[in-house]
């Protein structure tokens, strides 16, 4: 590893993968694409940099080739520390070093989202404990640490990867939070769902900060729809699971079609208990994808500012520093809705003012 983040104020651990975005049309017949970056982790750096001026870094591997510049270049542009990415020597064919690619609709009406990921053996999916020197990494003064269970679930050595950072985040005093985010075309063949669920619990129970956390109800994720008069008891379920979280939040999304959800939030903290965020029906969406990700961004953001010292794990979370980084998780995810690809192009005085009740009607 090469290289320490410096300043940076939060890290995270993931696959940064090249998004082909056929805009309107559709994968099977498109002619053009459209590129960005993205990863489920990433994402979350990406809005607290770009959105709400933190300083962040990402963790990831990349094969060194025109396509992984690429990706760099994509990076940078969202104002991401670079120095911690670990370039591998490419080998010319993509055999045993390549990079992740993700091919994305966006859906309309009754046409819903879809994504086609080529992402196996990838160079980030051969991470390997050892590879990254974790305690110089902390030492050098984050306050968050963020993964997930997509990094998790690329490789049975990316979850072990997932752990050693988890465990020495801890170690420096950094607070942790994960988000399961199941993926189920990453663990076929590879145990499935029970695999998957075994993986996040494993890992959750390293975190401080659990976002998604509906994703760790039930026997196993992706087999039980949670509605909203149900939401209370689930996350005190997944509470239960989890006796060292200090928050657990989750979106909670109607689809009456791709094109107009319902949009709120909630969450749960040993102080507070249950808190709901705020209520946004009949949302027109663009692009769902990377909402969760950027609703992470917004609620990180919420949790961190305005805290004392050096480390964010300490202060418990009352019901008002709950609501409020509620508010900016849910109104932050709203926003990165209404524009194409993973990644959030708000302001934060976009975002307060969502908050505060802004409309839609013209600023001039």
């Amino acid at each position: 590893m090469t290289g320490h983040a410096h300043g940076a104020e939060v890290v995270a651990l993931g696959e940064v993968m090249l998004r082909f975005d056929p805009g309107e049309g559709r994968i099977r017949t498109a002619r053009h694409f459209q590129v960005w970056e993205g990863g489920g982790e990433y994402n979350v750096v990406r809005g607290l940099r770009r959105c709400f001026g933190l300083r962040t870094a990402v963790v990831t591997a990349l094969a060194d080739n025109p396509v992984g510049r690429l990706v760099e270049d994509l990076i940078l542009q969202g104002g991401v520390d670079t120095s911690l990415i670990r370039w591998v020597p490419d080998n010319g064919a993509g055999r045993t070093v390549r990079n992740g690619l993700n091919f994305v609709e966006r859906g309309f009406g009754i046409r819903g989202a879809m994504g086609v990921s080529d992402r196996a053996n990838t160079v980030v999916s051969q991470l390997r404990i050892g590879d990254i020197d974790w305690d110089a990494l902390f030492a050098a003064g984050p306050r968050w640490f963020h993964t997930g269970g997509i990094f998790a679930g690329l490789s049975d050595t990316t979850v072990a990867v997932a752990e050693e950072a988890m465990a020495a985040a801890h170690h420096h005093g950094v607070t942790v939070s994960y988000d399961p985010n199941y993926r189920p075309s990453l663990w076929v063949g590879r145990g499935g769902a029970d695999r998957a669920r075994e993986v996040d619990l494993r890992l959750a129970r390293h975190a401080d900060i659990v976002v998604g956390a509906l994703g760790l109800v039930g026997e196993c994720p992706g087999v039980r729809s949670i509605e909203a008069d149900e939401v209370r008891d689930a996350l005190s379920e997944v509470a239960g699971r989890l006796p060292q979280a200090k928050v657990l939040a989750t979106t909670l999304r109607g689809i009456p079609s791709a094109g107009v959800n319902d949009w709120s939030s909630a969450a749960w903290s040993a102080q507070a208990g249950f808190v709901r965020g705020p209520e946004m029906p009949g949302l027109h969406v663009l692009d769902r994808i990377g909402s969760g990700d950027a609703f992470a961004a917004g609620l990180i953001y919420g949790l961190m500012t305005g805290l004392e010292g050096p480390t964010t794990a300490g202060p418990p979370v009352d019901a008002s520093r709950l609501e409020r980084a509620l508010a900016y998780g849910t109104a932050h995810g709203a926003l990165a809705m209404t524009t194409p690809g993973d990644v959030s192009m708000a302001s934060l005085a976009e975002v307060e003012a969502l908050i505060a009740g802004g409309s839609a009607s013209v600023r001039r």
